[in-house]
């Protein structure tokens, strides 16, 4: 049997596993559920567990894996010492060491989240071919991953590309978070969305179809977006106003070739990146003016791919 390796996205609700031969392709995926009680203490386990019934399905011997790598939420050390992740209920401890401990001597290594899914869009992705890219996921946060010459930027403790956290308004009234006012994240994020807009529905009596929606969603913003809604426009322009800002800052620390946009509310595709890059020219150094913004397209994959990639590359 040829060498596997395993590329594992730890999220806050499913665990995604996939296994994927030496050249990167993927052989085999599935999930299973991320059970965060007594502080997350078995999640490892659990993983360990599935790896052993995925090998023994396929008849693999463990000799014959190059090694795991792992997508965690939360900021990692170049060790795989986590320093919390609030999400999972861990603490303090190295991830690495514990994964051996309990399956065995193996190769481990880990990333964060957001980092490794920024990996998997390099590696087998949208931006598969480019070595400088960063990566924006807006979800229920807004998440990032930083990468120089096909290298992960992490930082003195992990922390790096933590992009939803860049102040972005002094004038912020509600807390983020992570504790903080006027971060990326509460503008950017699927419920930033819907908070701009009803801020912009409270400012005015403009007639809108989103007010005839009693609790509305990113998705429901964008959609009337698309069909005309002034309102609706207003609240999207505001986002791409945000995240191009935001893109022009980082734009002018790193100079990317490339941004690559993910996560649930990219599902609005170009009608989005428009927005973005319309206010990025406006804001960005002449010098990197003309970077690409592209979709991800990996989807919920990319973890998986981006973790296997921490081993392959």
């Amino acid at each position: 049997m040829s060498k596997v390796c395993f590329g594992v996205d730890i999220g806050g609700t499913t665990v995604k596993l996939g296994m994927f031969d030496e050249e990167g392709t993927l052989k085999y995926k599935c999930e299973i559920p991320t059970r965060k009680e007594e502080d997350g203490k078995m999640i490892i386990p659990d993983i360990c567990d599935k790896i052993t019934e995925i090998l023994t399905i396929n008849e693999i011997s463990k000799s014959d894996i190059t090694g795991v790598g792992l997508g965690i939420p939360g900021a990692v050390a170049d060790d795989g010492t986590v320093l919390k992740c609030v999400n999972l209920g861990w603490g303090i401890f190295n991830v690495g060491e514990k994964f051996k401990e309990i399956f065995g001597e193996v190769n481990v290594k880990c990333g964060n989240d957001a980092n490794v899914a920024a990996l998997g869009e390099m590696f087998k992705g949208s931006a598969e071919g480019e070595k400088n890219m960063v990566m924006i996921t807006l979800g229920t946060g807004v998440g990032g991953g930083v990468i120089i010459g096909g290298k992960i930027i992490t930082g003195v403790n992990g922390a790096a590309g933590e992009i939803g956290h860049m102040p972005m308004s002094d004038d912020e009234e509600g807390t983020c978070g992570c504790g903080k006012k006027g971060c990326l994240e509460q503008y950017a994020s699927a419920t930033g969305v819907v908070k701009v807009t009803k801020k912009i529905l409270n400012s005015t009596d403009k007639a809108s179809k989103i007010r005839e929606i009693e609790n509305f969603t990113a998705k429901d913003v964008f959609d009337m977006a698309k069909s005309g809604d002034e309102i609706a426009n207003l609240a999207v322009d505001e986002l791409g106003k945000y995240l191009g800002k935001a893109a022009a800052h980082i734009s002018c620390v790193v100079n990317p070739g490339v941004f690559v946009i993910g996560g649930g509310v990219s599902k609005a595709g170009q009608f989005l990146i428009d927005r973005i890059e319309k206010y990025y020219k406006e804001y960005a150094f002449f010098a990197s003016r003309d970077t690409k913004f592209i979709l991800a397209s990996l989807g919920n994959d990319a973890g998986i791919y981006g973790a296997a990639a921490l081993i392959l590359s």
